[in-house]
């Protein structure tokens, strides 16, 4: 039913157009100069309703296509793909059916068609100049045909760019627009993800590692850092069982690096499931090694019988 009620106004158009001559000319006067304008206008009109007709058909198969693909699933990755592809794609159609249909509209009056021809018999070093001008915005609406094409970004992707990280909302021809986690709005132009390099943490799938970085003194117990990272992940739903790794990364003067490393789902359970992590362990430290905290160390000389004395 939907479907039939976004037809309704371009067929109504196209009627009115059909039936406009014969429910006008017989009330006019001058019947040559009436019957020129309406033709032109019934014209107009017919191309209008084409033109309507064929966007909401594009529109309506678009819709119809997709509903197979649940863009909300876990498992998003193809509809991610074809979602990208056909809103952009369905843009550009649209955009060319529109020049078209300006163009036939326009080309019905004999002075814009003459005015037409004596403009591009002389519009060498114009067009050189206007070629110049819109540079940028052809560069721009390539780069988002491109996109659609190529697709190193999609809708829903989870991306880190200009030092922020959410999600691509929305894919025009000219602008990307990005969900930040908190929910702010990025918009970059296309160009931007053909040019400068950005980071796609579902490019090619969901999954992500995490990682959380605990400092502690050097008289740690790490096997018991391990058990306990192991019985915080297997205590949460946002771990999916794949990795489970504590290491020590880095040692320094005073204290010692230690990293956690662990899997999930997607991107936003992955930050969950690190924050959970990195107070388990800071908890469980503060709790069973309070003296594995970190600690600065200073050596003091006794002038009087040069023993050191170590003060923590």
């Amino acid at each position: 039913m939907t479907f039939i009620k976004r037809y309704i106004a371009p067929v109504f158009i196209l009627l009115t157009a059909f039936f406009l001559p014969k429910l006008v000319l017989p009330y006019v006067n001058d019947l040559e100069k009436a019957k020129l304008v309406i033709e032109k206008v019934s014209s107009i009109m017919i191309i209008l309703a084409i033109t309507w007709a064929i966007i909401v058909t594009i529109k309506v198969a678009k819709k119809k296509y997709l509903t197979k693909y649940d863009i909300s699933s876990e498992n998003n990755l193809r509809a991610r793909k074809l979602y990208t592809q056909f809103n952009v794609l369905e843009r550009v159609i649209i955009f060319i059916i529109l020049i078209i249909a300006i163009g036939l509209s326009l080309m019905l009056f004999d002075s814009v068609r003459k005015f037409g021809v004596s403009v591009f018999a002389s519009a060498g070093i114009a067009g050189i100049i206007v070629g110049f001008a819109a540079q940028k915005a052809i560069a721009t609406i390539l780069a988002g045909m491109q996109i659609a094409i190529s697709q190193p970004i999609r809708l829903d992707d989870v991306l880190v760019v200009e030092g922020e990280w959410g999600w691509v909302e929305e894919i025009t021809l000219t602008f990307v627009v990005v969900r930040i986690w908190d929910k702010r709005r990025l918009v970059l132009p296309t160009t931007y993800f053909i040019e400068k390099p950005f980071q796609n943490w579902t490019r090619t799938t969901s999954e992500i590692l995490g990682t959380v970085f605990i400092y502690t003194d050097y008289n740690v117990d790490f096997d018991a850092l391990r058990e306990e990272l192991t019985r915080l992940l297997e205590s949460t739903e946002l771990w999916d069982k794949q990795v489970n790794v504590l290491q020590v990364t880095d040692s320094k003067e005073r204290t010692v690096e230690i990293r956690a490393l662990m899997s999930a789902r997607n991107s936003p359970q992955a930050w969950d499931l690190r924050v959970f992590v990195r107070e388990g362990l800071i908890k469980f430290i503060q709790k069973n090694y309070p003296e594995s905290l970190p600690k600065t160390r200073v050596s003091v000389m006794n002038e009087f019988d040069e023993k050191t004395q170590i003060k923590e």
